[in-house]
Formats: C-alpha cells, structure tokens, sequence
C-alpha cells in the first residue's frame, strides 16, 4: 500500500506564505523599536511604461539623453586635452582620422556598451546614429573603422589613456567633488586582482602560464587509470584600483597588467599581484604625490613589504586580517585583548548588533625580502562581531545569524573613528567586487580581448574603464537619478543608446543639448 503524501497542498502553501509574510513583517517592526533599521536594497520598477503618450515617452527620452551626454560632455575638454599630447606615428598624409577622433570613438563604444569591435562597426555607423553623434559632439566628423583603433592601439603608448583617466579624476578631486564621501579625510581606494580572460594557446610572449587539469580527469575514483596530463593554460590578470566610496560609488581608478616579462626570471617566477602592487603604488604616488589615501586591501597584503610601501607614501591603511595568516600578530592580539579590555564599544548598524574591540601598539616582525635584515612594525588591530536576525528560507521561524571580521592598520582606533574606519571605509572594499562583477556581466566585457596584440588589448582595456568610470559619475548625478530609479542602470544606457538610434530629436534640440553649459553634481 502506498505512503500518503506528504508534500503541502495549495491550501498549505499560501498559509505558510502568509505566516512568513507576517513574520517579517512584525520582524521589521521590533527591530525599528530597538533602533535597528535594515537598509532597504533598491529594486527596478516593476509597474507598467509611466510614458501615457509618444510626445511624454519622447521628452523622457531627451532629458535622459541631455542629461547623460552632459558628464561626458564636461569631462571630454580635460580628456581630449591629455589625449592630444600622445605622438601619433602615422604617416601624416595617410591619416583620416584624427587620433582625439579615434580616441573619443573608442570611449563612446564602452560608454554606449558595444559587446564587440563588430558591432560597434554594426551600430554606430547606422546613419542616424551617427548623424545624432556628429551633431552632438562636432569632432567626430565620420567614424572610424574599429580596427583602424585597434591598429593605432597597437602603435601608440596606451598608459597615456591612463594618464588622461588620471587627470579626469584630479580635475574632479581639485574641484571637491568627493569631499562629502571622503574617509577619515582620505580618499579611499581598493586594490585587488582579476582575470581578464584565458586561452589555450600562447598568443604573446607576455601572457601568464598555468597548468590546468580538466574536470573530467580531476573527477575520476582513485582507483581508476589516470587521466590526461594537465594542459597548460595561457591568461592575463590585471591588477585594478578604484576609488571606493561608501553606498557603493566605485570609480575605477588605474590598472597594472601583469606581465611574464615582469616577473623574477632568476629564481624563474613570473609576475604575481604582490610584485604589480609594488609598481601599482609607483604610478599612484607618482601621479597623486599630496593626495591624502586610504588603501582598502584583502588578506591576500597582509604582509611587512606592503604595510611598510604604505607608510613610506605616507598612505593610511585598512587591511583585511585573516584567521590562518601572521600567526605571530594573532598572538599579540589574543595576549593584548585581556589588557587592553577597556577598547571595546558596542554600535548598532543597520539591522546588526556588533561589538568593536581594538588592541593598540602590536609589534610585527618580519624579515625584508632583499637584504634579510630583521624589521618591525607598529600596527594596531579592530575585531568586530557582529549578529542580526532574519526569517528562515521557507520557514517563518526567526534565526540569529553571525559575521566576524579583523583588520590591521597604521592608525590607532578609538571609539570616535572606529564605525567610520570600519563600517564605512574597509567594508566597502567590496565595492571593487561588485566593479568587476558590473564590468564583466553588466555591459562593459572586460573578459572579452578586443585584440590579440597585446599593446591594443591594453588599449581597450583602459578605454573601457575609462568609459565605466565617466558612466558612474552619470548614475550618481542628481538630474539622472529619477530616470536611474525607473529604467536601472543598465537601462538608462539602453534608453539612450536607443534614444540616439532613433527619430527623437530635432536638429535644433541636439544643437542646444551640444552648446548647454555642463556641470556634475553629485547626489
């Protein structure tokens, strides 16, 4: 005889979706009277078009526009400028396009978000499309080919883009557009690695290299014939910074490429994060030598070379600390927390109970990686626990949920700066997590090449985030947010994109839109 079924009815599912309902409901409402208020995560609009005629859809669509050409139109004066500067090596009399051109053309792809060089070559030439472009920026008197930008790409010296992306930022820093979102008076800025992407053939000699084991032989039984050998494996990492804002303002900043070159060929060790950090820190201090900065970095640059780079820059730093790394640190630390009992101070955050304790004045030894010699350091460390409640998935009974994170720094805590340092600055290290995430699966293909030479494939790559840093600024200014809260982010560049592919303007509203005073204001 069969078992009956014990699987819920329909009846029984719309109870237990109502108990749950209800339970986060009066969830929300006793953490509001104990103070605790959970911050909401915005979601798209899930109503119907707000557009009631053509002619309400067509003034959207115009606004949206203006007010998105408007950051790149402010910024392209300072860009284009730095981008004259960079000697062109063609043949004068066989040039058609001047390399600003080419330079803008290449900007406005990632901008507009071209999945590939041939469908920026589809679209964008599309008549209107380029009648709208020509009327809107006057330079651009015909666009290129993309691979005559991929052929001047692999002539030129790229870092130059860089150099422009650089002095966009400083224009900005100089003019105090940061200054609300600055941390402990410093700009905060992450630091981590990516993959860009991988093949399985050596297309330059400067691509890193790896052995790899395919699934299929890493999943056999022991006791069965080994498979095929690993193959090698050919890839490029990038080791990228940004300026990393709390509420999730991530600009991208500088990237180092590693290189095979760049490695240790003595000891026969190719380039490693470790060693792009040290050139990294170069270029940044270099460039922004007065510049007060707060590096945000994982438990990857908990090391002596790295705190030590830090404080020679005269750079505050927030350093992730893990539980299996400096075990002679976490020896000062569980020693030093019994007589340093006072530093503790409870804080509630968001929807989160946590607890702050800070130990001062720990000594780190370590041995310099050149001459040997013994070193130590003066670092001080913050232990935060925190917990918080939520409804159980798929039940309604409530759970306690709990997080624990340590991190170093050159700066003493205290209660006065401790949820700012913390909260606010090194959490938010993760916003260049959620940076590489937008640039590789939100529009912006940073795991696609562009091209196999490799001084274009810099080129493109620095084109891009320059292209992400400009859209950034334009979600995050005032006249573009209600368009950004209705459409998202990727939307607003798809209604404009479209926007410009269409009928929508008149010659003498693009005309206005081209002349209007631009100004960034940053919500």
């Amino acid at each position: 005889m069969s078992q009956p079924s014990r699987r819920p009815g329909r009846e029984a599912i719309k109870e237990q979706k109502k108990a749950r309902k209800k339970a986060q409901r009066e969830l929300r409402q006793r953490q509001q009277a104990e103070g605790l208020s959970p911050r909401p995560s915005p979601t798209l609009s899930n109503g119907k078009s707000p557009y009631q005629t053509v002619e309400e859809e067509r003034a959207a669509r115009v606004d949206a526009t203006d007010q998105q050409l408007k950051v790149y139109r402010a910024m392209l004066p300072v860009l284009l400028k730095r981008l004259s500067k960079i000697p062109d090596l063609r043949q004068p009399r066989k040039v058609r396009h001047k390399l600003t051109v080419l330079m803008m053309y290449g900007i406005l792809c990632f901008a507009f978000q071209m999945t590939s060089r041939r469908e920026a070559n589809r679209k964008m030439t599309l008549p209107q499309f380029e009648a709208n472009l020509r009327l809107l920026f006057p330079d651009l008197e015909q666009l290129p080919h993309n691979d005559t930008l991929a052929r001047v790409l692999s002539r030129i010296d790229v870092a130059e883009i860089e150099h422009a992306h650089l002095d966009m930022l400083g224009h900005l820093m100089a003019n105090k557009k940061f200054k609300r979102f600055l941390i402990a008076s410093c700009y905060p800025i992450a630091i981590d690695g990516s993959q860009k992407f991988a093949r399985a053939e050596l297309w330059d000699e400067e691509c890193l290299q790896r052995k790899v084991r395919s699934k299929k032989a890493g999943d056999q039984e022991p006791s069965q014939e080994p498979g095929p050998p690993p193959a090698q494996q050919y890839y490029v990492n990038v080791l990228e910074s940004c300026l990393a804002f709390q509420n999730g303002r991530v600009i991208p900043l500088l990237s180092e490429v590693l290189s095979f070159n760049q490695g240790d060929s003595e000891r026969e060790k190719q380039d490693c994060e470790q060693r792009a950090f040290q050139r990294l820190a170069q270029r940044l201090k270099k460039r922004f030598s007065h510049l007060p900065i707060m590096v945000l970095l994982d438990g990857l640059y908990a090391n002596g070379p790295v705190m030590e780079l830090c404080r020679q820059n005269n750079w505050d730093f927030m350093i992730v600390l893990k539980d299996d790394s400096l075990p002679k640190v976490w020896e000062e630390i569980n020693g030093l927390k019994v007589l340093q009992s006072e530093n503790r101070w409870h804080h509630k955050w968001g929807n989160r109970r946590q607890q702050f304790q800070w130990i001062k004045d720990i000594d780190y030894d370590y041995a310099d990686p050149l001459t040997g010699r013994k070193k130590t350091l003066k670092l001080h460390a913050v232990l935060c626990e925190e917990r918080w409640e939520e409804i159980a998935p798929g039940r309604i009974e409530v759970v306690v949920k709990t997080a624990r994170h340590a991190w170093l720094s050159d700066q003493p805590f205290h209660r006065h700066n401790v949820h700012e340092r913390c909260n606010l600055g090194a959490r938010h290290r993760w916003g260049i997590e959620a940076g590489f995430l937008v640039e590789k699966h939100q529009g912006y293909q940073y795991e696609h090449c562009f091209s196999y030479d490799w001084q274009a494939m810099r080129g493109y790559h620095y084109l891009m985030r320059l292209a992400h840093a400009l859209n950034v600024l334009a979600r995050y200014s005032y006249a573009l947010a209600k368009h950004i809260r209705h459409h998202g982010v990727r939307g607003v560049i798809a209604f404009v994109r479209d926007t410009l592919a269409g009928c929508w303007f008149s010659d003498q509203e693009l005309v206005r839109i081209a002349n209007e005073p631009c100004q960034i204001r940053l919500e």
